[in-house]
């Protein structure tokens, strides 16, 4: 018992002090953030600010502090990521912007910046290979479209012709040398024409075939082409037409789908639109080539709008000294006379009676006039006043609202009172004999306090223009005008219009009133004698310094996002024919005679970091062809060098109906490491919002991938997640799936085959 009895007061003691020691501790981290802050050094700010919240989560001016410094922190992070992007340094740049997004998640533009530099990088490390031949999507046709592209060909040989010929011979001549089928419209009619082909492409050959012969072709299979005359009529009956929906995630009004439909409509010249605004869908019907084009436009005109917020900082300085010194002398003297002086004696007399009668009146006899002396008046003199009194009193009021809004959309913040001023009366008609007419007053409410309006509106070049109304007002008095006691209100407003690059702060007014008074009262000639005025006067000395300055400092949190497939310019034929051309490639020999391959890494278009990447191989991915579901990694091998960041698809195929993916993925973790994790579109095909979790131990990778509570399952395929990676150490590793598959929104299992990739660093 004994030993028990230290011990528990120790543990008492313990108990007692350790929450005091938390408080103490947590208070110092938030006057070292208040202190980071003051100096603009906000990553610090936002560290102390996280630890004394972390010691103290339910006091509310810890948290208040946290979450507001988050932003301002991970903007800085973001504004020196792309300073070192600019300097080439990239890989630093990186590291900057995933540690922005993790303090911000929020924060768009870290992710946007982040996705961006990884793809400059991984073009950087892996320059993308000229595709093996035509594409075989609308999405890959887009891809490829930049020039003149190749027919896939049976024989890859260049062909050489010199030819003064009829059209239909040398259309078959060019078939005959390139291994392909040519067919003829029974209306085509021919004409002789000279052609001279020097080693050109199959493509190439039969374009300026058709050119010189006014002619047009199209493929009927990989091996066969269809030629016919080129006019209007012919082409409208001989072209295929593709029909395509087109779902847009950004619009928010009706009149962006419009634009959109107008764009495709004059742009490409497709009269067959039909939009939906209920879906934000368009329903496009046209030639392969128009409906390929059409989605380029859809993907370059559907964006999501740019989003600024703006730090507003009001700051009021109020300064008023008086200073009151001196001596305020009498200023008058009074002189009266004594109360006795007016009595008076009068006396009359009879023959019957004698007596003496005494009257008392406000006035002066003759005889009382000559008797008076100094001691019949009484003189009042003022009282005299010491006076040595000073005033000093220092005001600061400092308001610093944040407001966020969309490109082009105004927004308002109001913080104040509104108060009732009368705009009008009235009579009604109801007056007679005996009868007071009743008078209706009508009153309107003005917003009185601090009243700012922000339209932003940013540029390509992060550059924001802002266009601003802050005001600041108060009611100052009252002021009765037709017997209604109206409120005076003061004001201070600024109307400015300007541009600012992100994160660029500017004063836009300021506006400071200085007024200086001095009275002087006193006994004249005497209180302006130097020296011993103070003794005969008074002096009185007032200053008042009003200052007020309006801060902005605007912030790009969701920037324009362009990237360089929207800005490439694309052939797209004639004014009278809408036709891509796509981009010639380098042809490649039979597989029985070509020589021994490059490493596969080199042979495969690398995966950019792109949220949403599509399969490379169709076949794949093709639900026809699979049976259960499937893992696959894309791509399957990968051959970079030390120190370069590359990226591989986790996919899925032959998926039903999921919710969860839970894997465990191994690697050597001495050849690489891990980067980034981002989410791969295949969960949030819908638009869901996906949570993503992992974790890295001794037993390798852990991920889950999860769709929002309530949100059912999807199926198909497409890429669960992207994984970036860099390059440590020379060598080869696989990268497994070890264990793992999916779950139903009822949290069931569901069976999936695992996968392998094969990654070589040399």
């Amino acid at each position: 018992m004994r030993r028990l009895k230290p011990a528990a007061l120790l543990l008492l003691v313990m108990v007692t002090i350790l929450p005091a020691i938390a408080r103490d501790k947590a208070k110092s981290f938030y006057q070292q953030g208040q202190d980071a802050e003051a100096r603009q050094n906000y990553e610090q700010a936002y560290t102390l600010y996280k630890q004394a919240y972390d010691l103290k989560p339910k006091d509310l001016r810890y948290r208040t502090s946290f979450e507001r410094m988050r932003f301002k922190a991970a903007a800085t992070i973001v504004h020196r990521g792309i300073g070192l992007r600019e300097q080439g340094k990239l890989e630093e740049a990186v590291a900057e912007f995933q540690k922005a997004a993790q303090i911000d998640p929020s924060l768009y533009s870290a992710q946007q910046e982040l996705k961006q530099t990884l793809q400059m990088i991984n073009e950087q490390r892996n320059p993308p290979p000229q595709a093996a031949g035509p594409p075989n999507s609308l999405e890959r046709k887009i891809r490829d479209a930049s020039g003149p592209i190749e027919l896939a060909p049976i024989s890859n040989t260049p062909i050489t012709v010199k030819l003064t010929e009829d059209s239909k011979v040398i259309y078959q001549t060019i078939g005959q040398l390139a291994g392909i089928n040519v067919l003829f419209d029974p209306d085509y009619q021919s004409k002789r024409i000279k052609v001279e082909l020097n080693g050109v492409t199959l493509e190439d050959a039969l374009e300026i075939t058709a050119l010189s012969s006014k002619t047009f072709w199209r493929p009927v299979t990989p091996n066969t082409i269809f030629v016919a005359q080129d006019n209007p009529a012919k082409r409208k009956e001989l072209e295929q037409s593709v029909l395509k929906t087109f779902y847009l995630s950004n619009i928010s009004q009706p009149t962006e789908l419009q634009d959109v439909v107008n764009a495709i409509r004059a742009v490409l010249d497709v009269q067959r639109v039909q939009q939906l605004l209920s879906q934000n869908a368009l329903v496009v019907r046209g030639t392969p080539d128009q409906i390929a084009l059409a989605e380029k436009l859809v993907d370059d005109l559907d964006k999501a709008r740019p989003e600024v917020i703006v730090d507003i900082a009001v700051l009021q300085i109020s300064k008023d000294r008086s200073r009151t010194l001196g001596l305020s002398p009498p200023s008058s003297a009074t002189v009266t006379l004594q109360s006795n002086i007016s009595s008076s004696t009068t006396t009359s007399s009879t023959t019957t009676t004698t007596g003496t009668t005494s009257s008392t009146n406000n006035g002066l006899t003759l005889n009382t006039l000559g008797n008076l002396n100094a001691t019949d008046f009484q003189v009042s003199i003022g009282s005299a006043n010491l006076s040595a009194v000073m005033s000093d009193s220092d005001t600061k009021m400092l308001q610093n609202p944040q407001v966020r809004a969309l490109d082009n959309q105004k927004a308002t913040l109001k913080i104040g009172e509104r108060v009732p001023v009368a705009t009008g009366s009235f009579q009604p008609g109801i007056g007679g004999v005996g009868i007071n007419p009743l008078v209706n007053t009508q009153f309107q409410y003005l917003d009185v306090g601090v009243n700012i309006d922000v339209t932003p509106h940013v540029h390509a070049d992060r550059e924001i223009t802002l266009k601003i109304t802050m005001e600041i007002s108060s009611v100052v008095g009252q002021s009765s005008i037709g017997g209604i006691s109206q409120p005076i209100i003061g004001q201070k407003k600024v109307e400015h219009e300007i541009r600012l690059r992100d994160g660029e702060p500017s004063l836009i007014g300021g506006i400071m009133d200085d007024s200086q008074t001095r009275s002087l009262a006193g006994i004249p000639g005497l209180a302006q004698i130097p020296l011993i005025r103070y003794l005969f006067g008074q002096e009185t000395k007032d200053h008042e310094q009003d200052e007020t300055v309006f801060a902005i400092t605007p912030h790009i949190i969701r920037a324009v996002d362009v990237t360089a497939a929207n800005q490439r310019p694309i052939e797209i034929g004639t004014a009278n024919a809408i036709q891509l051309h796509y981009a010639s490639h380098t042809p490649s020999g039979p597989a029985t005679t070509a020589p021994a391959a490059p490493p596969p890494a080199q042979n495969q278009a690398p995966a950019t970091p792109t949220p949403t990447i599509q399969p490379v191989s169709g076949q794949a991915m093709n639900p026809a062809s699979q049976g259960p579901a499937s893992f696959l990694f894309d791509p399957g091998q990968i051959t970079t060098t030390k120190g370069g960041t590359f990226t591989v698809n986790l996919m899925m195929s032959g998926a039903q109906n999921v919710y969860s993916v839970p894997v465990q993925l191994n690697y050597d973790d001495k050849l690489l490491d891990l980067v980034n994790i981002s989410n791969g579109g295949f969960l949030s095909q819908d638009g869901q919002a996906v949570a993503l979790v992992h974790r890295q131990d001794d037993k390798g990778l852990q991920i889950t991938a999860t769709r929002p509570p309530g949100a059912g399952g999807v199926s198909g395929q497409g890429a669960v997640v992207t994984l970036t990676f860099q390059a440590k150490a020379s060598g080869q590793t696989p990268l497994t799936i070890t264990r793992g598959g999916a779950r139903d929104p009822g949290l069931q299992p569901i069976t999936v085959n695992g996968a392998q990739a094969s990654i070589t660093v040399q």
